[in-house]
């Protein structure tokens, strides 16, 4: 990730995925604030658009996941195997980065946040979104939703940095 060091769990992730998409935004704030910061931002668009996820999910033969609407994260843990929404923690070092997984039959989804500077000097946290398919599904399913995973994404990260 660009003005990020190296941290080879997410590298390994990334590499031979079918998807990898990173966001960045200045922020000061400590990396467990930051995601569960991340994590909570479900403004009423992104409910509704959750519920049309849901839709398709439905005619996909997938979990139904609400996205973890409504539940607000005062922090995150950083032990692999601790639940934060709807993702699992796999890898984690405070102040440095924090990975997580959802997974389903069709896709596995890992979201990386890392803490960097850039070349100026600025705090700066890169949010990852890593995806590899498992089924036919995966690549129709991400497809139809990759356009709204970039608005959702993207403001998720602006509402974290803020405060």
């Amino acid at each position: 990730m660009p003005g990020a060091a190296s941290i080879p769990e997410i590298e390994a992730l990334a590499e031979g995925a079918d998807h990898v998409d990173v966001k960045t935004v200045a922020c000061n704030k400590e990396l467990g604030r930051f995601v569960a910061d991340l994590l909570s931002y479900r403004p009423g668009w992104m409910r509704a658009l959750f519920r049309l996820r849901g839709l398709l999910a439905g005619l996909l033969g997938l979990r139904r996941e609400s996205g973890g609407q409504g539940e607000r994260l005062s922090e995150v843990s950083f032990t692999p195997g601790a639940k934060a929404t709807f993702f699992t923690v796999t890898a984690a070092e405070k102040g440095r980065y924090w990975i997580a997984e959802a997974s389903d039959r069709h896709l596995a989804a890992y979201v990386a946040v890392s803490a960097g500077t850039g070349e100026a000097g600025e705090s700066l946290r890169h949010v990852a979104t890593i995806v590899r398919y498992r089924h036919w599904t995966g690549p129709v399913y991400f497809t139809i939703i990759l356009p709204f995973h970039h608005l959702i994404v993207a403001a998720m990260a602006r509402h974290a940095a803020r405060g």
